[in-house]
């Protein structure tokens, strides 16, 4: 029963499709959503996936905001995966008044088939981020989708059950990037170093990451799929 001492068996995971190229969507709400909330998960995706299709959505950015998408996720992944950036000017903080969302993601959903979506949390208190997650769930039922979270004064932070251990060089390249590709954010007192790092390392603790590094996310359904029976 060697089985029984073997460590390497004694943590828990998931594993995404193999043997094809993986198609990842990542869905924001904002510019900079996404990076804070999963730069590490698809850094470490890109490195372990060559091939990795993605498609990096950003839903209200005016100008500035595009220019500063744009530029971050061609830095970010950009020479190690098959990127796609779509951006529209959807009204920022009006996303619950807004019916052409819905008309949106429908026609998002008609022409594309993720393997995996990255979203919002469904409780997350900015009005805008938690109508991007019940729409990613609505348009994308057949999906493992993972829900990822963004610090902020509504102390909002819930209890994820899922976490992505990261290295710690990845964790840095993370912090590096988010404190470099948003400018327009600067002003912001919780848009730095200290913030994003402590909950790297918080995530870290509950995961016990060798690196002393994760991020969480919120993982509401999946399939344990057994093989042929």
């Amino acid at each position: 029963m060697q089985w029984m001492t073997d460590p390497s068996r004694r943590r828990p995971g998931l594993s995404l499709p193999s043997g094809t190229d993986l198609r990842v969507l990542a869905l924001a709400a904002h510019a900079d959503d996404i990076e804070i909330g999963a730069a590490g998960l698809l850094l470490e995706l890109a490195a372990a996936r060559p091939g990795l299709e993605l498609l990096w959505v950003v839903l209200s950015a005016d100008e500035e905001r595009a220019a500063e998408a744009r530029s971050s996720a061609e830095r970010l992944v950009g020479d190690s995966t098959k990127l796609q950036i779509e951006m529209s000017t959807f009204r920022d903080r009006y996303f619950p008044h807004q019916p052409e969302l819905k008309e949106h993601f429908d026609e998002l959903g008609k022409r594309i088939s993720p393997d995996l979506v990255i979203a919002p949390r469904l409780e997350d208190r900015h009005q805008d981020h938690p109508v991007v997650a019940e729409l990613a769930w609505q348009t994308f039922r057949n999906t493992l989708v993972l829900e990822y979270e963004i610090p902020k004064f509504e102390g909002d932070l819930g209890q994820p059950n899922l976490y992505v251990p990261l290295a710690s060089s990845i964790a840095e390249r993370k912090i590096e990037h988010l404190l470099g590709a948003f400018p327009s954010q600067s002003h912001r007192h919780w848009y730095s170093d200290e913030t994003f790092r402590a909950v790297l390392a918080l995530r870290g603790i509950e995961s016990n990451a060798a690196s002393g590094y994760a991020e969480a996310f919120t993982a509401r359904k999946m399939m344990l799929d057994l093989g042929d029976t």
